[in-house]
């Protein structure tokens, strides 16, 4: 009998007897079904099943360490404080989405595209090439956009031959679209009118990348939807950071309905399966904002809008430094109590809090 085969009949034997210790102890219960799915998820990793590489597309909400050590925040001080305890080309003062991401699906957090040749041992994980200050289109931050991105991985693929098509059938890929092809719109002199007839072609390319990735032949692709714009602490200092701004909130609605409907029909073009899973930012974040926490009544989170980090001045953010190497930046004295790090970015608390909020949807990866 083929090893492979044999294999895959040994694991369904295994789940079939794992749902039977379930169903015999647990017994009659309206939330049954709930309850047997979530110890199925608990012991996936005992049956092998689900995907067990995690390959990541985006921006800084995913990025962990491909952009410019010269140039970018994400390697200054103090960025990185709570892990792994120094700079480390994350956008926050620890973990983000992806590290949590890898959590779930029981695999290290993939190495960055930038270090895969003296990190090699780590290419079994997956990797990242996501990349802080991007978008679908080219932004007026430096870095790769999602097409050429992809067009990156291609290349790991068929030239480096760093993974085999059996590889990709078992992976999972997240992508990140967090707003920077709209703060590029803006600086570029739009009007927010405009704005609003941009927003369609944002998604439309963003659905071109999508079903890119998927013709890679991974299996099954998370991305997220559009975080409350509105709320960020870049759009809400003018309140105090005690309002999010409902103007932006609004056209961030109008991104997240488009993109609903695009994945509708890229799903609906398959025969399988839907590989496209839709993480909700956007109801996560104002989950967390609404609760100020993990959990309903917390009040982990006093302020979610006020970031940990921020410039002392206009003109000035986090990490940033005169000429002569003096801060001009504050910290929190304690990040945990922080939704947000710095302007545009979640803490490493605000992405698990995050990341709780999202466990239900997380569930539609198995």
């Amino acid at each position: 009998m083929d090893a492979h085969l044999q294999k895959l009949l040994f694991n369904l034997f295994c789940f079939t007897i794992l749902l039977l210790i379930i169903s015999g102890n647990q017994g009659v219960r309206g939330d049954s079904d709930h309850h047997h799915r979530r110890l199925l998820l608990k012991n996936r990793h005992l049956l092998n099943l689900g995907p067990n590489k995690l390959f990541v597309f985006g921006d800084s909400y995913a990025d962990t360490g491909n952009n410019p050590i010269s140039a970018a925040s994400s390697w200054k001080s103090p960025y990185g404080i709570t892990f792994p305890g120094k700079p480390a080309g994350r956008f926050s003062d620890g973990r983000v989405l992806t590290d949590y991401l890898a959590e779930f699906v029981g695999v290290k957090s993939p190495i960055p595209y930038r270090w895969r040749k003296v990190g090699y041992k780590q290419v079994k994980y997956g990797m990242n090439l996501a990349n802080g200050g991007t978008g679908v289109f080219q932004t007026i931050f430096s870095g790769p956009n999602m097409t050429t991105q992809i067009d990156l991985f291609q290349q790991v693929i068929n030239v480096e031959k760093v993974y085999t098509q059996a590889d990709l059938q078992n992976s999972l890929a997240l992508v990140t679209l967090s707003g920077n092809d709209y703060s590029t719109y803006l600086a570029r002199n739009g009007s927010i009118q405009g704005l609003q007839a941009f927003i369609p072609v944002v998604v439309n390319q963003l659905a071109v990348n999508l079903d890119s990735i998927r013709k890679l032949g991974i299996r099954k692709i998370a991305l997220t939807g559009l975080q409350p714009l509105g709320c960020l602490p870049r759009s809400t200092v003018s309140s105090s950071f005690q309002r999010c701004n409902d103007n932006e909130n609004a056209l961030v609605n109008l991104h997240n309905s488009l993109l609903q409907q695009a994945v509708a029909k890229l799903n609906n073009n398959q025969t399988k399966d839907a590989p496209f899973v839709v993480l909700d930012l956007y109801t996560a974040f104002m989950t967390v904002f609404q609760n100020k926490g993990d959990n309903p009544g917390s009040s982990k989170f006093q302020n979610p809008l006020k970031p940990c980090c921020v410039g002392i001045s206009s003109g000035y953010s986090c990490g940033s430094v005169d000429d002569n190497g003096v801060k001009k930046y504050t910290v929190c004295d304690d990040p945990e109590s922080a939704f947000f790090w710095d302007g545009s970015h979640p803490s490493q608390a605000g992405w698990s809090a995050v990341y709780t909020a999202l466990q239900t949807t997380l569930e539609q990866i198995y």
